[in-house]
């Protein structure tokens, strides 16, 4: 196959959502497209979801310098949205507002951040939920 035809069916297996999602101890890891997908709610408008279509939220304490708190049993309930690789994380993703990147966690792992702050899901609840906003500090993440 030529170097073109490959590019071309790569670029139409991304367009119609050929990626794998694995969820590991509790914490979303993702491979190919863009971690993250906009979800509409009636309560809160457009926020940012797992390509799962979970809820992904900020923790207030993490604004003041941009850094992960939330591990341990924090991240247990607040299980961190996760990737393998810088590569997986676009900075801009068509349709939602705000940049994108990672942040290593004290374990070594990558966090996806949005506008610098890591986002995560709460353990809890299920796809197209949103349980928690401002409770202890934590907010879903709108776009």
């Amino acid at each position: 196959m030529k170097t073109s035809q490959r590019f071309a069916v790569a670029v139409i297996a991304v367009s119609i959502g050929v990626t794998g999602a694995v969820v590991t101890s509790g914490r979303a890891e993702i491979d190919g497209a863009a971690p993250v997908v906009k979800m509409k709610t009636s309560q809160f408008g457009n926020v940012l979801a797992t390509r799962g279509r979970k809820a992904l939220y900020y923790w207030n304490v993490e604004k003041r310098d941009f850094k992960i708190h939330c591990t341990g049993a924090c991240a247990r309930a607040w299980p961190p949205l996760l990737v393998r690789s810088r590569g997986a994380v676009p900075q801009r993703v068509a349709g939602i507002r705000g940049k994108f990147g990672v942040i290593r966690r004290p374990d070594g792992k990558l966090q996806v951040t949005h506008n610098r702050l890591p986002i995560y899901t709460y353990a809890h609840e299920r796809p197209n939920q949103v349980l928690c906003n401002n409770v202890d500090g934590w907010f879903v993440v709108r776009t």
